[in-house]
């Protein structure tokens, strides 16, 4: 290893030699390379190699790289280049190619590698590159993606390019992505020869020893790309994203609206095609003859064109009556009457419209879930109060099965002080199924606690416990006690806690809650925290070795603790953790009797 290593520190001294001479470097800072070259030389040729080792390595050279380059600016010298930077590049590329040979799972490594090799103009080497990633990790689409847009953009090969796509949907024949960049390359691809023709015309040049088909100029391989891509890619999404890339194109109008007719076609039966429609109408002028470019004038053409999305809408709800359809009119209606106008009729005409779309879906009972909310805030900021309490009440009639509906319609009961927010909580609990109501039953407490009695809100909570389904009990327990010390302090809570220690399940959590309680006394008792202690390691002792650790730490702590307790514990804490917990509780035992000492 050690005359490779020489051979390697050798093979660095004609170009630190020229360093030297030019008076880019002084002889210590020659010494101070030569050391550090040295040392991680060595770390990259021993037995076991650590990927850490090669980067340290290839970011020093690079490093080294950049004060040359700036050494340069500064000293105006711009000669000896083949015996200097081309000496460090070449041993750059070599240690990647080290690497990469060595971690070809690394993708980062290779990408780090292209990316280098861009900096510095090495074409020849960025091909091979990606030649050889793509050779081991062809199931990366992303991968051809940027090797096609490197043949494409920067090595202007669209051949290239083309070859490189076709290759890559053989392994993925339907990745949307890929399409889409094959399909963006062709239309570039075209964009950039109709650009070429056009100023060979212009200076006059004779075109017919140049190859410009028409075909390729009009988009005829694009076209090729888009049939291909519908007929293994089904659905609107993907073919609008195959028409707003083509839209991007001013030349393709008639590819764009072939793919239109198509999308109109193929997807006729999904919501989002009538949506793109309806809102392609937005951006169609019908400005009418003679009419003034007028405030008044420009409301109207807004008005006539929202008119026509609308149209279209309806069209849309009636031969696709479905909860999907009614969500895109809904947005649309709504994003309009958000839009800021200072015409009181446009503004009026989209309020009417957006409340006529809200309440027809309702009634037909394909108004998403969702969408509930803002219809119910929309109507109190107008003022329709009683509306919004009918729609509140007929929100549970149609699917009496829903929290969230019934959620939704108590907390417009809450937030209005109705007089039967009691009875439709009640009504709710008795509709739904017992694991689905916690929302509903801290709901009704939170109520409750700022509207009832205590006796009421304490009466509450008692038959919440026996209402939730165990797991859900367990937070309502941490609800009661937390409430029990709001209100009555320690003596409550202990209570409460008293009430419920034999009453399972439990959380940790509790037990945690009762001794923080205990510990924000002004007299905090020791037997309490016992107790607590105790309660809790009967519960979760074999799972929660933190518990045993903070018991420990009282005992050590505490006024009228017992530190002579601690032995025990940790006896008995060793004999119920199981599994990992008893590695954690060990180590964390050692640390806490070291800080003691």
């Amino acid at each position: 290893m050690a005359e490779v290593i020489e051979q390697h520190l050798e093979d660095r001294l004609p170009e630190l030699l020229q360093l030297e001479r030019v008076g880019l470097f002084s002889r210590k800072e020659i010494k101070a390379v030569i050391k550090k070259a040295s040392a991680l030389e060595y770390k990259v040729q021993r037995r076991a190699l650590f990927k850490e080792d090669f980067i340290n390595y290839i970011q020093y050279e690079i490093n080294l790289l950049e004060l040359i380059k700036k050494r340069r600016a500064r000293t105006r010298y711009v000669f000896k280049k083949e015996e200097i930077e081309f000496s460090i590049l070449h041993r750059i590329q070599n240690l990647f190619r080290r690497a990469t040979s060595k971690w070809k799972e690394d993708i980062q490594l290779w990408i780090s590698y292209i990316a280098f090799c861009k900096k510095w103009n090495n074409k020849t080497q960025i091909g091979k590159t990606f030649s050889s990633l793509l050779a081991i990790h062809p199931n990366k689409p992303a991968l051809w993606i940027m090797a096609a847009k490197w043949e494409m953009e920067d090595r202007l090969s669209s051949e290239s390019a083309r070859h490189l796509f076709l290759r890559a949907l053989r392994f993925h024949p339907e990745s949307p992505k890929l399409y889409q960049e094959y399909f963006r390359m062709e239309l570039m691809n075209a964009e950039k020869l109709r650009k070429e023709k056009q100023e060979f015309e212009q200076a006059k040049m004779d075109l017919d020893a140049l190859d410009y088909p028409e075909e390729i100029l009009n988009c005829a391989l694009a076209r090729i790309v888009y049939k291909e891509a519908v007929s293994k890619i089904k659905g609107a999404e993907f073919h609008l994203s195959l028409l707003s890339i083509a839209k991007l194109f001013t030349f393709a109008q008639d590819l764009q609206k072939e793919i239109y007719d198509h999308l109109q076609v193929l997807h006729a039966e999904d919501p989002l095609t009538w949506d793109f429609v309806a809102r392609r109408e937005l951006e169609l002028e019908t400005q009418l003859p003679g009419e003034l470019a007028s405030k008044q004038g420009k409301a109207a053409e807004v008005a006539r064109r929202e008119e026509r999305s609308c149209a279209v809408y309806e069209e849309a709800v009636s031969s696709l009556a479905t909860e999907a359809m009614w969500k895109y009119y809904i947005t649309f209606c709504l994003e309009r009457f958000n839009r800021k106008t200072n015409n009181k009729e446009l503004k009026e005409k989209r309020q009417e419209r957006v409340m006529d779309v809200f309440r027809r879906a309702h009634d037909a009972r394909l108004l998403p879930e969702d969408l509930y909310q803002q219809w119910l805030d929309m109507l109190l900021g107008l003022g329709l109060t009683e509306v919004a309490l009918g729609v509140a009440l007929a929100l549970t009639d149609h699917n009496p099965d829903s929290v969230s509906r019934w959620r939704l319609q108590l907390q417009l009961l809450i937030r209005l002080d109705s007089n039967r927010v009691e009875e439709r909580f009640q009504e709710a609990v008795r509709h739904l199924r017992a694991k689905d109501c916690l929302p509903l039953w801290s709901l009704w407490l939170e109520w409750s606690e700022g509207t009832q009695s205590e006796e009421d809100t304490e009466a509450l909570f008692q038959k919440s416990l026996l209402a939730t389904v165990p797991a859900d009990s367990v937070i309502m327990k941490e609800k009661y006690l937390d409430w029990a010390y709001r209100t009555g302090g320690h003596k409550k809570a202990k209570r409460v806690f008293i009430s419920l220690r034999e009453n399972r399940p439990f959380s940790v959590q509790f037990f945690r809650r009762m001794i923080q309680i205990e510990k924000e006394q002004e007299t905090c008792k020791m037997l309490n925290l016992r107790e607590y202690y105790e309660r809790a390691l009967r519960e979760f002792g074999s799972v929660n070795y933190e518990l045993w650790l903070d018991y420990i730490k009282e005992e050590l702590n505490h006024p009228c603790g017992k530190p002579e307790n601690c032995g025990q514990i940790h006896w008995r804490a060793m004999k119920m953790l199981q599994g990992e917990m008893v590695e954690e509780f060990v180590a964390k035992y050692t640390l806490l009797q070291m800080s003691q000492l």
